[in-house]
């Protein structure tokens, strides 16, 4: 029996059925997505992204990720909230982003919120969990055409945080939010990262 190469034998794991065989896609559906973060700037940048894909597809933002931490300082809040509209015009040229004045701007616009939560003594990380009580929730689904888009979670979420300022942050958005950031498991069943992502991370 011949031994498979080691890309072939990575591009026949049983991964979820949304991810396409670009290697870029399941490196982020292999190392990021789904898995549980509490980290400041990983969420804020997270949150940010999803805005971006508003009426896209994830590929889309994910391919062009780099452009967007060049520009936004790495989504740490404190720099990307000094930027202003001479920056959004520069960057309205940028190939490198997706040229859309409003999400450029809500970027900005939501860094400036994020502060000011903390200004009031809000931690946005443990705020954002709070939707899911603070711990990964499982799915209750056989697989992604089955997913909903919304669920009351993420309609809790989106109404908080358009109350607290925060722009490109509907229902849809933070539910894609939750599922890339490990709030709830949405892998698929037969999907390698099903029980490395819920069952090691469940009792967190």
């Amino acid at each position: 029996m011949t031994a498979q190469s080691p890309t072939l034998a990575h591009a026949l794991i049983p991964r979820c059925d949304w991810c396409s065989s670009d290697p870029l896609y399941q490196h982020y559906h292999d190392h990021e997505w789904g898995t549980p973060s509490h980290d400041r700037q990983y969420l804020f940048e997270m949150l940010c992204l999803e805005g971006q894909q508003a009426g896209l597809s994830w590929f889309t933002v994910l391919k062009k990720r780099d452009g967007y931490r060049q520009c936004f300082f790495d989504f740490l809040p404190e720099k990307v909230a000094k930027l202003d509209e001479d920056d959004i015009a520069r960057y309205l040229h940028n190939a490198g982003l997706i040229r859309h004045r409003g999400k450029l701007n809500a970027i900005v616009h939501n860094a400036r919120c994020w502060l000011v939560l903390e200004q009031q003594d809000i931690d946005p990380v443990k705020w954002l969990w709070s939707f899911v009580n603070a711990k990964l929730q499982p799915q209750v689904i056989q697989n992604y055409t089955q997913n909903p888009v919304q669920t009351a979670a993420s309609l809790a979420m989106s109404k908080a945080l358009k109350t607290a300022g925060f722009q490109f942050v509907g229902a849809t958005t933070c539910h894609a939010f939750m599922q890339a950031v490990g709030m709830i498991s949405d892998h698929d069943p037969h999907c390698y990262r099903y029980t490395t992502s819920f069952v090691l991370h469940s009792h967190d």
